[in-house]
């Protein structure tokens, strides 16, 4: 595997959520930087060592609400 997409989502309770496409891998954090140190946790937890995405990619999306 070359790369491994995380959607990252804002967490109703604050911070972040990120779950990977295709793969069961699935984590959060409060800040930007834990997310980020907790998703290469989760992806060395799940991948065997050698097998693991060269890249990982973390797609935010926010939803935003515009009244007329």
């Amino acid at each position: 595997m070359n790369e491994l997409i995380f959607v990252v989502e804002d967490a109703p309770e604050g911070g972040y959520t990120a779950r990977a496409l295709g793969e069961s891998v699935f984590t959060d954090g409060e800040t930007l930087a834990e997310l980020e140190n907790n998703v290469k946790d989760a992806v060395r937890c799940h991948f065997d060592p050698g097998d693991e995405p060269k890249v990982i990619r973390l797609h935010f999306v926010r939803e935003e609400i515009i009244s007329l």
